[in-house]
């Protein structure tokens, strides 16, 4: 997963997880108000229920239940002010009972199924209503059912309104938390990032370069520190196996250099036809073996920086045309054609020597390759701020399997090429090895049976 994609789904876990807590505030807060309001107009009736009850009811055995009842529609006016109030006796008969009020028609409530208690009734004709039952017992003993209720109409249209509110706010704090998360999680990945680019920029041949440290004290200066110390434990492997491989190549050129020598005394004094012929196989391998230990040492020469000592600047093309022009008698005994595509003028800086190793050895593995009839072709040009060179044959190709491995140590493709075929696999890994330590590098693109093209990039003057 890149950096871009991460931050996308950051922003996006952010802004989805800061809008879900708004929503569930929101809800918690909506129905928190409307319990608010409830109660606050539930207490409201219940007031006015102990008002009727202390006020009228207290007297009602010497003033008379008439009396209470034009009372309470002169003090009260339920149907004016948009209450209910109904007063109900101890044997069920309605001693009071509102009529139709403005907003709601209380015809068809149903009487309470429990006293002291809040309820919300659906009223007949879809309003709803907010009762309380209050039972009082007069000095006389008589006891009443004293239910007032109030229309919850303008709860609901409160509730409506800060609902309305609230789900135009979502848009605005989903917009807020996406350029809010954006920032944030930019200003919390810099870091992630400025340590994967050099990481990226971090190669065999500057291991001795750190990532940066942030100094926050965090997980990501942790991770700084670690791949830190994993670099400094590569860079040790690297170079014990730089000096492993170059000890190793330099033992063993004496020694072959004595057997080949031996070996050249046995085939001059050798009288009998046959031992001359079995004697000279071996120095064909003792050959064979010295080339592969020359080639590994120049391997190791090139990753410990050795190139940069004989640098120069010279014309790439001049080089590729002269090198072609020594190959063209190979190719000719072929019967492969060699044509140069050169552009005048490329200049750049290196071991001379070691880039013409390049052009040689990528010709030779075309040439080897290519059946006869084929072409080879040989191009160079400046392109930006880098010399490309290519080499393209019309050969039998590499297997799309083998393509990653092609610049590997002795790799070769043994079921796509001929054993019969010289050659023990380091010629294209010493071509990368040259290519990196001057700063360039070399690509492959190749199918099997329709040929191969090789790419040489390196910088021009300036650019390394």
């Amino acid at each position: 997963m890149n950096t871009r994609s991460l931050r996308f789904r950051l922003i996006i876990w952010y802004a989805g997880l800061l809008s879900a807590v708004f929503i569930v505030f929101n809800v918690a807060m909506c129905q928190l108000l409307r319990n608010y309001l409830q109660r606050s107009l539930a207490e409201s009736l219940l007031r006015r229920a102990d008002q009727i009850a202390v006020s009228l009811l207290a007297d009602v055995q010497k003033t008379g239940e008439h009396y209470v009842v034009d009372e309470i529609k002169a003090r009260y006016a339920p149907e004016n002010y948009d209450r209910y109030i109904r007063i109900t006796r101890a044997d069920g008969s309605i001693l009071y009972a509102s009529g139709p009020a403005a907003d709601f028609d209380p015809a068809g409530l149903p009487p309470v199924s429990q006293a002291d208690s809040t309820r919300i009734a659906l009223l007949p004709d879809h309003n709803r209503l907010l009762v309380t039952a209050k039972v009082y017992q007069s000095p006389s003993g008589r006891r009443y059912l004293i239910e007032s209720g109030g229309p919850t109409k303008d709860i609901e249209m409160t509730l409506g309104r800060l609902v309305v509110l609230l789900l135009l706010g979502v848009p605005l704090v989903a917009l807020v938390a996406v350029g809010g998360g954006f920032l944030l999680v930019g200003r919390a990945l810099a870091p992630v990032v400025q340590i994967a680019r050099s990481a990226e920029q971090i190669t065999l041949h500057n291991l001795d370069d750190r990532l940066p440290l942030t100094h926050t004290g965090d997980e990501l200066e942790q991770l700084s520190l670690a791949l830190n110390r994993m670099i400094v434990r590569l860079r040790e492997a690297f170079e014990q196996n730089r000096r492993f491989l170059a000890d190793a190549s330099h033992e063993l050129r004496t020694p072959l250099t004595a057997l080949r020598g031996e070996l050249e005394s046995v085939i001059e004094e050798a009288r009998l036809p046959h031992v001359r012929d079995r004697v000279g196989s071996a120095l064909e391998e003792v050959e064979r073996l010295a080339k592969i230990v020359e080639t590994l040492l120049a391997i190791s020469r090139l990753e410990a920086g050795e190139a940069q000592r004989a640098w120069a600047r010279f014309d790439l093309a001049k080089l590729a045309a002269s090198t072609a022009d020594q190959m063209a008698l190979l190719a000719e005994d072929k019967g492969v054609s060699v044509t140069c595509d050169l552009e005048n003028n490329v200049t750049i800086e290196g071991d001379q020597a070691r880039i013409k190793q390049v052009v040689v050895n990528l010709l030779d593995n075309a040439i080897k390759y290519t059946p006869p009839g084929g072409s080879i072709r040989l191009s160079v040009r400046a392109c930006g701020q880098k010399a490309v060179m290519e080499v393209i044959d019309t050969g039998i190709g590499i297997p799309a399997a083998a393509l990653p491995h092609v610049f590997d140590r002795f790799f070769r493709v043994d079921e796509a090429r001929s054993r019969t075929i010289d050659g023990a696999g380091l010629g294209l890994a010493i071509v990368k090895s040259i290519c990196n330590a001057h700063g360039g590098l070399v690509e492959v693109d190749s199918a099997d049976s329709r040929g191969s093209r090789f790419r040489v990039e390196l910088p021009l003057p300036g650019q390394i």
